[in-house]
């Protein structure tokens, strides 16, 4: 045996949700009770933008951060998850009820389902990460027949300050990425490239994750952004954001 092999080259090129899946990436940014919190936020947002659709199909590309997961499922929607390596199920094994989800390793960037194959097809965690960004869009609005939804960090926000957070959330996570930062309208025009409509957007929080996470009280992360929301600012300059985009009638 060669152990001075070149190791193999991943089978596919686009391949950032193997972190995402990893259970480092859980315990660093998703862990304790303000973990919690965020996790309650986001599903919050996507089971109520899904409210209009119940027992629809859906495909969680690169799900295998298992955040959604049970809560799709506890709600009555029937869940498929691709990751791009077999390792990405880890997480759902251990975190979901065995024969709860369907599991698919594959290209992201090449979808291996028919056109209009699920009703919602939804990325969370992936598309900052991912750099032919719009590739990913355009596999997914193939394959979703009637919404898409996307989490992603966006420009008008506290982002402003990339540099600087981007500092301390590695002092803090040891582990964090670079990211892409988007506008609305650059996602906005190309989902209806794709024949999508124009997106509504829910933004998650005002003040940093990362901020919240040194503040470890999930109580007065809850407070703050509460008061936040009523005053509009959230929906101003709120991230990350959760869009539903709708496909063109």
């Amino acid at each position: 045996m060669n152990n001075n092999a070149t190791p193999s080259p991943p089978p596919f090129s686009e391949t950032a949700d193997i972190e995402t899946a990893s259970d480092d990436y859980a315990s660093s940014r998703f862990s304790g009770p303000v973990g919690n919190y965020f996790l309650q936020v986001q599903a919050e947002i996507t089971l109520d933008l899904l409210k209009d659709l119940p027992h629809a199909s859906v495909l969680d590309v690169g799900g295998g951060h298992a955040q959604l997961t049970m809560p799709l499922v506890n709600n009555g929607y029937t869940v498929t998850v691709t990751g791009s390596a077999d390792i990405c199920r880890a997480r759902l094994d251990r975190c979901c009820k065995p024969g709860s989800f369907q599991y698919v390793t594959c290209d992201s960037l090449n979808l291996p389902f028919q056109d209009k194959q699920f009703d919602v097809v939804m990325a969370f965690r992936l598309l900052p990460h991912t750099n032919r960004w719009q590739r990913l869009i355009q596999e997914m609005c193939r394959v979703a027949g009637k919404a898409v939804i996307i989490e992603y960090p966006d420009k008008r926000s506290a982002n402003i300050l990339y540099d600087l957070l981007f500092d301390l959330k590695k002092n803090m996570e040891g582990n964090t990425r670079t990211f892409t930062l988007f506008s609305r309208k650059e996602l906005g025009d190309e989902l209806q490239r794709n024949h999508f409509q124009p997106p509504l957007f829910k933004p998650e929080f005002v003040v940093p994750m990362v901020i919240h996470r040194k503040l470890k009280n999930p109580a007065v992360s809850r407070t703050v952004e509460a008061v936040l929301q009523h005053t509009g600012l959230t929906n101003l300059f709120g991230s990350p954001i959760i869009l539903r985009s709708d496909v063109q009638p």
